[in-house]
């Protein structure tokens, strides 16, 4: 299949900060007994917030898809078929690369058939809109990290695959289990290598969506920088690509 894209101008760059970012590492020396070496402790977060290399993501446009008032939670799959995607996003300050606990990590993304809730029929495909459908957010623990479950994306006409993600601060929790209020810290998007897309597009239910798909390099959003434009690292939860990946950022974002 030759993949050539149609433009999309209302996701096109924002420019609103200038910037760079990381997908954090840690730099920390472990210090060993000189009588006998002592094994580190198990970590169950992915690497502490504090030994992230800190610098400002890249922020994108928010699209002409998002939803004011979802739900929060950490599972916005609702049933929708997919391959299974386990996000693991850390919210740092970019000035001091202290972890951000209690902040709202919101995300949103279509489809194995590229269509959004609340938006349904926009690819070409007809099926149930709830408006909720992988729409979603979820707190951040003590160390910055959000756990949100949900499968890989499908694409739609002009862009490569990806997911929408918002970083809330101060939001309040409302009785019907969603948030309002709080203050916006940062936009962005989420990308996905290549390789492994090519491959899912090949499984179903991804196989059935039969409009040209953009890939990363043609996109118009994605600048090719890597983890500094909101680029996951992607691990394998299985053997083949059905069985999904986790994939994990850290998100640099400005807290004055």
């Amino acid at each position: 299949m030759t993949d050539t894209p149609t433009k999309d101008s209302s996701e096109a760059p924002v420019g609103r900060r200038a910037v760079l970012i990381a997908a954090g590492a840690s730099a920390a020396a472990l210090a060993v007994a000189a009588a006998a070496p002592v094994a580190p402790a198990p970590v169950t977060d992915p690497a502490p917030a504090a030994a992230a290399v800190c610098t400002l993501t890249k922020e994108m446009t928010e699209g002409p898809y998002y939803l004011d008032g979802q739900l929060v939670r950490s599972d916005v799959t609702e049933g929708k078929a997919g391959a299974p995607l386990k996000l693991v996003l850390t919210v740092v300050d970019d000035s001091t690369c202290a972890p951000i606990g209690n902040a709202l990590v919101e995300i949103w993304h279509c489809d194995a058939l590229g269509e959004y809730s609340g938006f349904v029929g926009n690819n070409g495909h007809s099926e149930p809109d709830d408006g909720t459908f992988l729409r979603g957010g979820v707190l951040t623990n003590a160390s910055g990290v959000a756990n949100l479950t949900t499968v890989y994306p499908g694409w739609y006409r002009g862009r490569c695959v990806h997911i929408h993600v918002k970083v809330h601060t101060d939001v309040t929790l409302t009785s019907d289990g969603s948030f309002t209020g709080g203050r916006e810290l940062h936009t962005g998007q989420l990308f996905f290598n290549e390789t492994i897309t090519t491959a899912m597009a090949k499984v179903s239910p991804y196989s059935t969506n039969k409009v040209t798909r953009t890939t990363l390099a043609q996109d118009s959003v994605y600048d090719d920088g890597g983890a500094s434009s909101g680029l996951l690292t992607l691990t394998a939860l299985g053997s083949g690509t059905s069985a999904g990946y986790t994939g994990t950022l850290t998100l640099g974002v400005e807290t004055s």
